[in-house]
């Protein structure tokens, strides 16, 4: 009898590793492409090309490594899994344990005819076991406490017990804009080789995808689709990235996609590259020469990667199932459709939805600040968005999203994640972007017809969840200045962003429908 492995889309050399510490000799390997669960979401097309290009390149390389590997194209996962087990005289199935909870629920669904064997998952710097027992210790699970943990726990950045430079935090340096001349970094592009071309016609092709074409484009196709180039872009960021990264990370200039960002989600995510090689060679280059780097750059990229990544993927794995149903605004106002076409004359929310049509990307603070933010303050369902935000990016799984739209991004778990909600008004996207320029809208007017839609739904918001909101500390002083806005004047506002709901109400989305909580009093949380 035989034990096999099965490798799944998002486990690809990271999978080579956990197959290659269970086995001293080849064993049959499968990787099942499967249609169906393809078609769960409007998936972004790119994402598509993306997995399967990097599943049958590096079933290849497994091949050329001397494993017995079977790939195949399906409807489900069963039918092949089913034929495969019975052609190899399989006992026990392996396979990495997912990341996603449904996936490992579809797994235990699939009734197979041998023992099913889940091995740990190693994509993660911190073990799973390990984040819950530290969880279970805290009075407060705040990210701060955690990422300080984490430099200690694995030696990053470390001078000793203490944090080199004495700080740990440099994020006050990292929040400048992109004003004055600045030149920015182009980015590692690829062209695609005959396989990825393959796939890339396949799905143009296929009519199970013809509806996603409305939405998403699938070329230009410039993503790596191996390791080898995961490390090319791994090593192009060091070289070229990482100095300007630090203090502009949080800035967004129209036209530029990808600024000093990484771009190195992507692959993490597939498993192509490990957070904590990552990490590393960003402290070996400062370690090298640290007279030829600022801190607060090296400091901010390994906070995003051991700090808000792992953090995010330990409290998928600490929250309860119900997690991603909370919805502590009660929020109910349906996704505008112009998250999926881009037509808006909003020109932040225009450009950076035009930006994910074309890429699948957009970095961290167009997601929470522009696209998390307009809904958050409109009052669009999170589930909704959730929704939408997986579907929509290129790096999007359950573990990546829920987090970050329903607790970060969203606030629908009441404060588990942030501190307070990520609320903002049109001042701050003048203030980190040039988005304001151009557009119809004047970010400093919140009453006549030019007035922008953020300012509406900022004082709108802040109105409707005043109660809810005014036992936060942090949101005291935010507070304050509502109550000076003359009662004429925010009335006047508020029936503004009612209108603009009202006209927004209609919505035609390729998502399945999404159970919504019971509506609550109407002046439930409203400002006396």
């Amino acid at each position: 009898m035989t034990t096999g492995v099965w490798i799944l889309g998002d486990q690809l050399w990271a999978g080579q590793s956990a197959l290659q510490s269970c086995f001293p000799n080849p064993a049959p390997v499968i990787f099942i492409e499967s249609l169906q669960h393809a078609q769960k979401r409007p998936y972004h097309l790119q994402k598509l090309v993306l997995v399967w290009s990097a599943m049958r390149h590096f079933a290849g390389e497994l091949r050329q490594a001397g494993w017995a590997v079977t790939y195949t194209q399906a409807d489900d996962f069963r039918a092949p899994l089913l034929k495969w087990i019975e052609q190899n005289h399989i006992s026990e199935l392996r396979v990495m344990t997912p990341t996603d909870r449904p996936f490992t629920q579809l797994i235990q669904s699939l009734d197979l005819p041998c023992v099913v064997t889940f091995t740990p998952n190693n994509r993660f710097i911190w073990q799973d076991q390990a984040f819950i027992d530290w969880a279970k210790s805290r009075r407060r699970l705040l990210m701060e406490d955690f990422y300080r943990e984490g430099r200690r726990r694995f030696n990053v950045l470390m001078e000793g017990e203490n944090p080199v430079g004495n700080r740990w935090n440099f994020d006050r340096e990292n929040r400048k804009p992109a004003k004055g001349k600045l030149t920015l970094p182009e980015a590692l592009w690829f062209e695609p080789d005959e396989i990825t071309r393959e796939v890339i016609d396949w799905v143009k092709q296929s009519p199970a995808f013809k509806d996603s074409q409305e939405y998403w484009q699938v070329e230009p196709f410039r993503w790596g689709v191996t390791r080898a180039q995961a490390l090319q872009v791994l090593a192009f960021f060091i070289q070229t990235r990482l100095a300007g990264f630090g203090p502009y990370q949080d800035a967004m200039v129209t036209g530029q996609q990808t600024m000093w960002h990484a771009m190195l989600s992507p692959y993490l995510n597939l498993g192509l590259l490990h957070p904590l090689e990552v990490v590393q060679v960003a402290e070996r280059a400062y370690r090298e020469d640290p007279a030829c780097w600022q801190l607060n750059s090296i400091e901010g990229f390994v906070r995003q990667v051991l700090g808000w990544r792992e953090y995010m993927h330990g409290i998928y794995l600490y929250m309860s199932e119900d997690y991603p149903e909370r919805n502590w605004f009660n929020h109910t106002h349906p996704l505008p459709d112009f998250y999926w076409t881009g037509d808006t004359e909003m020109n932040c929310l225009h450009h950076v939805l035009q930006q994910v049509k074309e890429t699948g990307y957009a970095h961290h603070i167009q997601r929470l600040m522009v696209l998390n933010n307009f809904a958050l303050i409109t009052g669009i369902s999170p589930q909704e968005l959730q929704d939408w935000f997986h579907a929509a990016f290129i790096d999007g799984y359950d573990w990546v999203m829920q987090a970050n739209v329903i607790g970060m991004g969203q606030y629908a778990d009441g404060g588990l994640i942030a501190s307070k909600p990520y609320a903002a008004s049109a001042n701050y996207i003048n203030t980190m972007s040039n988005y304001c320029k151009g557009c119809p809208y004047n970010p400093k007017d919140r009453t006549s017809e030019k007035a922008c839609p953020f300012n509406l739904m900022y004082w709108d918001f802040l109105a409707r969840h005043y109660e809810k909101l005014q036992p936060n500390p942090r949101m005291r002083q935010i507070l304050r200045n509502l109550e000076r806005i003359p009662t004429d004047e925010l009335q006047h506002i508020r029936q503004k962003a009612a209108d603009w709901r009202t006209q927004h109400a209609h919505t035609e989305h390729p998502l399945p429908d999404t159970p919504k909580p019971q509506k609550a009093q109407a002046l439930s949380g409203e400002m006396k």
